[in-house]
């Protein structure tokens, strides 16, 4: 196996090309296998990735604002919460609300989230790869490994001891 360095060198170029055998995989491994030895992998992805270093997911896609995320936010902010949906939010496809822009408003020049001790709470999950979302939210595993060296990481790693 190569060595951590080797591993994340140019991780997101084989993610892609790798995306067949990510979702054969997952299709095939134990669910109880896969999340018993998650967090051990995720505390390991996070010892070697800064995502200051990073941002990808707050620069391209946004998470869900939930009612008590608006709550908390606004509340923190100093908005209203009809305000604070006004300035920052909209509804997606599913009804979810979700920031209006990409990179996120919260999002410093330094990759630092302004709101970081409020954010939402799937700001506060992602990538969900201490989580049981990885098997059982395969498509969203698969789209994380593409833009977030930590679930390709965890994914390597899987794959080379299951």
């Amino acid at each position: 196996m190569p060595s951590s360095d080797s591993l994340l060198h140019d991780w997101a170029k084989k993610s892609a090309l790798r995306q067949k055998q990510y979702k054969q995989f997952l299709q095939r491994a134990k669910p109880r296998q896969v999340i018993n030895l998650l967090p051990q992998l995720h505390a390991e992805a996070f010892s070697k990735i800064d995502c200051l270093q990073c941002a990808a997911c707050c620069k391209n896609y946004s998470p869900r604002f939930k009612t008590p995320d608006v709550k908390r936010i606004s509340k923190h902010l100093g908005l209203k919460e009809s305000v604070f949906i006004e300035r920052y939010l909209k509804l997606d496809e599913d009804g979810d609300y979700v920031a209006q822009q990409a990179p996120c408003p919260f999002l410093g020049s330094n990759n630092a989230c302004s709101i970081y001790d409020q954010r939402p709470s799937d700001c506060v999950r992602f990538p969900y790869t201490d989580e049981d979302v990885v098997v059982r939210r395969q498509p969203l595993t698969l789209k994380n490994s593409s833009f977030c060296p930590a679930v390709y990481y965890v994914l390597e790693k899987l794959m080379a001891k299951v």
